[in-house]
């Protein structure tokens, strides 16, 4: 396999790459908890020992708690504080990295419910594919891989949206091909290839897989990325997993993996979900390996980082945007060099004349709102550095420079 040819990193570097998940693991409210957390350390060379077994402890408590009292009716008026589609799909991939099936009359439930968000996926795409899904189709195809590590078979016309998805490029965003979505895709693809549990699909699958990973080496730069930095994890996921023959391949995999390798050292990978997705890349696994995941393989224990006190920080002066509101803001906010976005609209709120709303996801706060004005369907905020520079990072990770212009922009999609 493609894995196995991938030489080894530098275990000092993945070592500091791991601990920075472990404050995450402090966040112990439903809101807060990210399987994928768990996932990322299972499929790695690390282990947090009785702190990563009482995580998923938590996970247990909470999300059983929040998910079997689900009705399946069309109630809605709790659903906020119910997990959503993709955390549910993740969640079943933290209990198969621990080697456990979903079974009995809990686990039922359990796949009863993802099934179902499936389904009212399938419907709002619609019998003519002419809809969208609610969510999006990275979220139906990692529901889809979820049920499949854990060999649940899902209906050929479930599958059936996510392969007419592929081959109409349907997962198209902004004009651009989005690798993160269909390298998604191509794992749960790889998962039913491996498990055979859609046989009247098998060879609309193989057509699939081979369409998706021509896409994704096509959308290598120049640096070695797939796409960016942040989609790459899984996409290498994806590729390295290959059985496709050739060279190409071998070299164009390397060479994402010293671009990756390079941004680890730069400090580029902060957040929780993308270093969880790249965690297991380091280690040559993927998520297609839960269907047979091995508990006993040894992982280095990941002791906590000292902290040790800062020098003073110079201040620095950011100014913010938003021409998407009427009158337009715009104000320069000072504060402390090494501050995240965020920081910078929480001091500009605490100014005065600036305003913003977040929602809690698994890639960290997601901005909704900002001057009061909400994103509306099929519309975003966002996030740009002046004057035209999409950052690739949220509000809790990216760290403005002294004299960057950052402009919130009310996009569509």
């Amino acid at each position: 396999m493609l894995a196995q040819e991938i030489p080894q990193v530098d275990s000092k570097l993945v070592e500091r790459l791991g601990q920075r998940l472990l404050p995450w693991m402090d966040w112990l409210s439903l809101e807060h908890l990210n399987p994928s957390i768990y996932v990322g350390l299972r499929l790695s060379s690390l282990q947090a020992g009785a702190r990563e077994a009482f995580y998923l402890h938590i996970l247990k408590l909470s999300y059983q708690h929040s998910l079997l009292g689900l009705t399946f009716n069309d109630d809605n008026s709790d659903y906020q504080d119910k997990p959503s589609m993709g955390q549910l799909a993740l969640y079943l991939l933290a209990l198969r990295a621990n080697c456990e099936l979903v079974e009995g009359r809990k686990g039922d439930r359990l796949v009863s419910q993802l099934k179902r968000f499936l389904e009212d996926e399938k419907k709002a795409i619609g019998h003519n594919n002419k809809g969208q899904p609610h969510t999006s189709y990275y979220q139906y195809g990692l529901g889809i891989l979820a049920l499949c590590v854990h060999q649940k078979r899902l209906h050929d016309s479930v599958v059936g949206k996510l392969l007419y998805a592929v081959e109409h490029e349907q997962h198209l965003h902004q004009g651009h091909l989005s690798v993160d979505t269909v390298a998604m895709a191509g794992l749960a693809f790889t998962c039913l290839e491996h498990s055979n549990l859609n046989p009247n699909r098998k060879h609309q699958i193989t057509r699939a897989i081979e369409n998706i990973r021509e896409k994704i080496l096509k959308a290598q730069t120049p640096e070695g990325y797939f796409g960016n930095v942040y989609s790459t994890p899984l996409a290498l996921q994806l590729l390295m997993k290959s059985s496709m023959p050739g060279v190409e391949l071998g070299t164009a995999c390397l060479k994402a993996r010293a671009a990756l390798l390079a941004s680890v050292q730069d400090g580029a990978f902060q957040n929780a979900l993308m270093i969880s997705q790249l965690l297991p890349v380091l280690n040559g696994k993927s998520y297609v390996d839960l269907i047979s995941p091995d508990c006993e393989a040894p992982r280095v224990m990941l002791e906590p980082v000292v902290e040790t006190p800062s020098p003073p920080q110079e201040v620095i002066r950011v100014v913010l945007k938003v021409p998407s509101v009427s009158p337009p803001y715009i104000n320069s906010i000072s504060v402390p060099a090494g501050s995240s976005l965020e920081d910078v609209l929480k001091k500009a709120q605490k100014l005065r004349g600036f305003m913003y709303g977040t929602q809690n996801t698994l890639s960290g706060p997601f901005l909704t709102s900002v001057m009061g004005k909400e994103a509306g369907e099929r519309e975003f905020w966002q996030l740009l550095r002046a004057p035209d520079t999409p950052l690739l990072q949220g509000i809790a990770e990216y760290t403005p420079k002294d004299g960057e212009t950052i402009e919130l922009r009310l996009a569509t999609w």
